[in-house]
């Protein structure tokens, strides 16, 4: 009975004391905060006042208001976008700098969902024309014309919860997951065959490495294409906002993770069909190319990747950038020469100053181009040891490239002894021209055979020939055979090679004769010398390429 009295007499007390606590929170909307907060506010369960959080609607009647305002909240609701109000700016005149010009505005969220913010309309804050205006079309996304429907059909059986959740619920999510289910292998085939004729149409050939990868490639893009599917359709099965926000989150990171499988793998794709076109190509700097561009596109790939995740995680975008860049500044000090070295790197891919198996000289340093990576070249000199150059070094001093060389040249001097008679020399100069013209690996119509000057010791012969071939050992063996040629017909003629020598001649001496060597001039001999030298040296070469195409 006491009990009783006192709920009669101290029950209108405690009403009036709820409604008076309720009034006290008043509409606010003198900045972004304070309008966020009043329009979530009122639209709770237990502070329901809908014509309160409509006035956070500019320039409408108030029923139009009230309904777009419960709108908002619902389409927030269904896409399970959280509003943490802690991190609403309070500041009355906020102004937002992300674009190139700053705004009185605040986006809610910027990444998934940038048409509903808020503005400042005559010194307040309200809900932006442009998110009233899409409001409708953002609402029917949400929530299809077939939601209204369905609520309709569904028996009241069917709203009884298990788990906080209704029955109808857990039948509509079943039947969207075996229709994702079936969609990924309907999607996973398309995929792979539009993927398999875009393939074809860049490299007009079949390469089973690449097939392999492009069925991995269309693996991620159904999932991706059934990611998109759940996303526009799960909000219609009208959770509550706590497992909309999970789903959609754990969604969005499926997407992201899809998303950066899917570049990694577009980068591999890319990356064998630019090997293989690399691979046609005369020049090898192009095929060192390749690793190393596979490795900044991957790293790009990955970076960009945690990124978003973090964005995702509601990590701060403009602190992550700040961070981002006063790290990225502080590791290229430490690592100057290292930046240099890349920068270096790049110069050199630019530029293309040299090919993999170039012969170069490159400072002190003389050798073949083996590699060309991040930091530093690798040289391999004629005594095979490797010099490791560093990028920004080799980018910046003069680079002889023999490689880009059309031929090479030769030049020596050949010493003829100061006793050999002038038609010796001129029959010599003129088989030595001889056997340069019959010779395969040298250029008929480019060398220079002169009787060019008197030595200390010997009378100077110039042979200046260019041979064909650019390699260094086919070089050394087209010498041999000139060498050879030359060594021979100097004997055919009875021409003596000078040496540094002192000679001291006595002219007349009782009893002795002279010690010069006696030559013979005479025109028939040395014709047929120099026709015999010829014809051996022409038969040796016919007799090397018949050796040579019966290995082959």
């Amino acid at each position: 009975m006491k009990n009783i009295l006192f709920l009669l007499l101290f029950a209108p007390i405690l009403v009036i004391a709820q409604n008076q606590e309720q009034d006290s929170i008043k509409v606010d909307l003198s900045n972004p905060h304070a309008t966020i907060y009043t329009h979530l506010f009122f639209l709770q369960s237990d502070s329901y006042e809908p014509k309160k959080a409509a006035k956070t609607i500019y320039g409408i009647s108030e029923k139009k208001a009230i309904d777009k305002a419960i709108k908002i909240k619902q389409i927030l609701d269904g896409k399970g976008l959280f509003v943490d109000v802690n991190r609403v700016p309070t500041n009355p005149q906020y102004k937002d700098s992300t674009g190139y010009s700053a705004y009185s505005r605040y986006v809610l969220f910027p990444q998934r969902m940038p048409q509903v913010y808020v503005e400042r309309i005559n010194g307040k804050w309200y809900y932006s024309a442009e998110t009233v205006a899409k409001t409708e079309s953002m609402y029917r996304e949400v929530f299809p014309w077939y939601v209204q429907k369905l609520q309709k059909i569904i028996p009241v059986s069917g709203h009884k919860k298990f788990l906080g959740v209704e029955l109808w619920q857990f039948i509509a999510l079943l039947i969207l997951l075996i229709l994702t289910y079936l969609l990924f292998l309907i999607a996973k085939k398309i995929a792979f065959s539009i993927l398999l004729k875009i393939q074809h149409q860049i490299t007009k050939n079949t390469n089973l490495e690449v097939n392999k990868v492009i069925k991995k490639l269309a693996h991620p893009i159904s999932l991706l294409v059934t990611v998109a599917f759940l996303d526009k359709f799960f909000p219609s099965l009208q959770f509550n906002l706590e497992i909309n926000k999970f789903v959609f989150l754990a969604l969005n990171i499926a997407k992201t993770i899809f998303w950066i499988y899917v570049f990694l793998k577009l980068v591999q794709v890319v990356m064998r069909i630019y090997a293989e076109f690399t691979e046609r190509t005369h020049g090898r700097l192009d095929d060192q190319l390749v690793p190393i561009l596979h490795s900044f596109l991957t790293g790009i790939v990955i970076v960009v990747g945690i990124f978003r995740v973090l964005l995702l995680f509601g990590v701060n975008a403009t602190t992550m950038l700040a961070g981002a860049t006063i790290g990225g500044l502080a590791v290229a000090l430490a690592s100057q020469d290292t930046v240099k070295n890349l920068i270096g790197t790049i110069m050199i891919f630019i530029d293309k100053p040299f090919h993999i198996e170039d012969w170069i000289e490159a400072g002190e340093v003389v050798g073949t181009v083996e590699k060309v990576g991040f930091r530093s070249t690798s040289v391999r000199a004629a005594d095979t040891s490797v010099y490791k150059i560093p990028n920004s070094k080799l980018s910046e001093i003069v680079i002889n490239n023999k490689g880009l060389r059309l031929f090479r040249r030769y030049s020596t001097n050949l010493g003829l002894r100061y006793d050999t008679p002038p038609e010796l020399i001129e029959a010599f100069v003129k088989g030595v021209r001889e056997i340069i013209i019959a010779h395969p690996e040298t250029r008929s119509d480019s060398y220079n055979v002169e009787f060019t000057g008197f030595g200390d010791s010997a009378l100077l012969v110039m042979v200046n020939v260019y041979f064909k071939s650019l390699a260094w050992g086919a070089e050394q063996s087209s010498k041999h055979r000139l060498h050879i040629a030359i060594v021979k017909l100097a004997a055919a003629l009875g021409v003596d090679f000078a040496f540094p020598s002192t000679t001291v001649t006595i002219e007349q001496f009782p009893d002795k004769q002279n010690l010069s060597p006696k030559y013979n001039t005479e025109k028939t001999r040395i014709d047929n010398a120099i026709t015999k030298v010829l014809g051996e040296f022409t038969q040796e070469i016919k007799e090397g390429k018949n050796e040579e195409n019966r290995l082959e």
